[in-house]
């Protein structure tokens, strides 16, 4: 995977690479068939809530599959300001003295 790959593209690739069926990937993470489609083509953001479920299905860390989540929902935030490197930067000097804090 590489980091152009979105959380839908992987969830996808894993789906195929495992010979599974969408309704019967649906069924296991207990999700409507239509709503599992809108994820792998990008229609729609997976929540954090099925990480857990997707983890064990494809035997997957459920840390590497939040990685890619959350990066797609920073990018999906940011991708059409004018400056999301300086965002990027002030963000992580941001999470830097909020972690400080505690």
């Amino acid at each position: 995977m590489d980091s152009h790959t979105t959380f839908g593209q992987y969830l996808k690739s894993l789906r195929e690479r495992q010979g599974s069926p969408l309704r019967k990937i649906a069924a296991a993470l207990d999700i409507d068939q239509s709503t599992l489609s809108k994820i792998e083509r990008g229609e729609r953001l997976a929540n954090v809530e099925m990480l857990s479920p997707i983890s064990k299905v494809f035997n997957v860390t459920e840390q590497s599959l939040k990685l890619i989540l959350l990066s797609d929902k920073v990018a999906c935030q940011i991708k059409y300001e004018s400056n999301p490197q300086e965002i990027l930067k002030v963000a992580e000097e941001k999470i830097k003295y909020f972690k400080a804090q505690k």
